[in-house]
């Protein structure tokens, strides 16, 4: 990835390559959680979780390993940022998105990450 400034610097220098499909998607949906919860009550969290949410996204599209996903994470990301908006184009919703991405967190839970 081109220099620039994380927000999630130790996973930005590498560590994030070291995590599977699953448990990348499963801290994506962490920071898709956080936004959910402080939607409408916080915008200045709300508007981190959703800049973490997206550098997450950001870095599992960088990820050489996932180049057969690419369009599914990518979706994703385009689907999550509907979401944030309003879900105008694709009628999604962050609480849906959470329940997406739980799946991922149990799974990769499930098999001793």
């Amino acid at each position: 990835m081109p220099k620039t400034l994380f927000l999630h610097k130790e996973l930005a220098a590498g560590r994030w390559s070291e995590f599977s499909l699953k448990e990348q998607l499963g801290n994506i949906g962490s920071e898709v959680s956080r936004a959910k919860n402080w939607q409408g009550k916080n915008e200045k969290l709300f508007r981190g979780a959703v800049e973490r949410a997206l550098e997450l996204f950001d870095l599992t599209l960088a990820d050489p390993r996932w180049r057969g996903r690419y369009r599914e994470v990518a979706r994703a990301r385009e689907v999550f940022c509907d979401a944030v908006y309003g879900g105008k184009l694709y009628k999604s919703s962050l609480e849906e998105l959470v329940q997406y991405f739980d799946h991922f967190a149990l799974s990769a839970r499930n098999v001793g990450y």
